[in-house]
């Protein structure tokens, strides 16, 4: 099956096609570096991660770019209330977001280009633009001319009359056009400049991407990724500023992720996420109940306080990337409570085998899947049919949560395994190697979502001396239940439950771990 994308440009799904056969350009709008990073900044990140990782997997070669705006009114009116230097507050700022993306395991981006190292580019573009008649200077800015573009607004589908109503737009009484937008802006005292054609200033923030881009990935990008509250005015900007200077398409296909709200107001949109409802209206009812700094919103490391960072992951990758994610303490907890069954398969095997899962060596690519065409035929067909479910959630526009669905599957029909063999007494080495096979394979399609690649740390440093606490309980019950003081014996499991502390009595043992 061929993989196929929601294209935000034709409100369509498309046969992905990249430009070049077997190359894939993608360029994801990234942060302005004013403030620490919170959730939100950390929901395109890894969904593109995710995107490239299952790319790769099926052949592609994929040069994957985010950027950095380090310069912007933003960082300007935050450095002048911190007392600091835009530099220094940009730095500090890029730093933590780096910070956070390794901590998410987002691992894949080729290259983070800032806006400062490429202002000769966007020159460049910029005089390209006046030159062609696009664009026009104006007492030491430089707007972009809407109307001289036929085809402005064809991303968002509005008119130039519909974009303004409701909008803020840049003021300047001479503009010829409201919403014409600024490609360069005239510094003011104190704040950073450079020279230009039409005196010291600074670039727009649209042309900063549209020149970092082209610079990077060339005139025409396969994947432009970003949040749907990008769609206008930022995409739609880019979009025109780059093909009116190129001539040429500026992006093949536009995914936009939907956006990160708080409590119950995301109104998932579900079901096959083909959404072709109006995209304007869904991105302004998204941006309404937007989770931003701005309303409050944590940052990330205060929310990696409160839970692992794996569990963050897997919480954004369970709702398909276009739909918006309802945000909560709760539900990412009931991530954590899912993944647990996850994680007690892991030490069960590891328990069986002798072997850690985490060491399993598996393919990176689909022509170099797991052979599943061994015995037991029923387990490995059973195997054989999950995994091209998870392929095929994975192609229909990256489906992550399809896809979760199946690897829940895949669990269940292990776990099954393990005790139809009986491989907690009765192991035999065939069926080891089956069970082996069919954890290489689960290894195999979950690292996809970034997940299971590595082991967990240990929650608290006094998890030593809980451990030890626990063997002292775990043998106290013990001895009650040889006694047969049943009421004691469940009085202690059902107090260690209100705990959130889970016991598992196996024939060897009984182990016990945080619910």
């Amino acid at each position: 099956m061929a993989v196929r994308v929601y294209n935000t440009l034709t409100r369509d799904k498309e046969n992905f096609e990249p430009v070049e056969p077997g190359k894939v350009n993608m360029y994801l709008c990234g942060p302005t570096v004013y403030k620490p990073a919170h959730i939100g900044h950390m929901v395109g990140p890894v969904i593109f991660d995710t995107i490239k990782r299952f790319l790769v997997y099926s052949g592609y070669d994929v040069k994957f770019v985010i950027n950095i705006t380090d310069i912007d009114d933003k960082l300007i009116n935050k450095a002048n209330e911190l007392g600091t230097t835009v530099e220094k507050l940009a730095k500090e700022m890029t730093q933590d977001y780096f910070d956070n993306l390794e901590t998410m395991g987002v691992d894949s981006v080729d290259l983070f280009p800032y806006a400062t190292e490429h202002i000769q580019e966007m020159l460049d573009m910029i005089s390209d633009l006046v030159d062609k008649g696009h664009a026009y200077p104006l007492d030491g800015d430089v707007y972009f001319a809407v109307e001289q573009d036929d085809d402005y607004g064809k991303l968002s589908r509005r008119n130039i009359d519909e974009m303004l109503a409701g909008t803020r737009v840049e003021s300047a009484d001479q503009k010829r056009n409201p919403a014409d937008f600024a490609l360069w802006k005239k510094s003011k005292p104190n704040e950073p400049a450079w020279e230009s054609p039409w005196g010291a200033g600074r670039p727009g923030w649209h042309i900063e991407c549209s020149a970092m881009s082209k610079k990077h990935l060339g005139e025409t990008l396969d994947i432009h990724g970003g949040g749907l509250d990008l769609m206008f005015p930022h995409h739609e900007n880019e979009l025109a500023q780059s093909e009116c200077c190129t001539g040429k398409p500026f992006t093949k296909y536009w995914l936009h992720n939907g956006l990160m709200q708080a409590g119950s107001q995301a109104g998932k949109l579900g079901g096959g996420h083909d959404r072709h409802g109006d995209l304007s209206e869904q991105k302004e009812a998204q941006e309404a109940n937007k989770l931003a700094g701005s309303k409050g919103a944590a940052s990330v490391k205060e929310l990696f306080e409160k839970h692992h960072p794996e569990t963050v992951r897997f919480f954004l990758l369970a709702t398909h990337y276009r739909s918006p994610i309802d945000f909560s303490d709760e539900r990412i907890l009931e991530t954590g409570k899912g993944l647990d069954r996850f994680y007690r398969l892991l030490e069960t095997y590891e328990r069986v085998s002798g072997n850690s899962f985490y060491d399993l060596k598996a393919s990176t690519t689909k022509a170099n899947t797991v052979d599943l065409s061994g015995e037991p035929a029923e387990f490995f067909a059973e195997l054989t049919k999950l995994r091209d479910r998870f392929w095929e959630a994975m192609e229909d526009d990256f489906n992550t949560g399809g896809a979760i669905g199946f690897l829940h599957d895949m669990i269940r029909l292990l776990n099954g395994f393990i005790a139809e063999q009986k491989l907690e007494t009765e192991k035999t080495a065939a069926s080891l190697d089956a069970l082996t096979t069919g954890m290489t394979l689960f290894k195999e399609l979950s690292n996809l979502l970034g997940v299971f690649i590595k082991p967990i740390a240990k929650e608290g440093a006094d998890d030593g001396l809980a451990n030890d606490l626990m063997e002292l309980i775990i043998s106290l019950r013990a001895s009650a239940r040889a006694e047969k003081q049943w009421a004691i014996a469940d009085q202690i499991r059902d107090g260690l439950n209100n705990l959130q502390i889970v016991l598992e009595d196996r024939p060897e043992k009984t182990s016990w771990k945080r619910g």
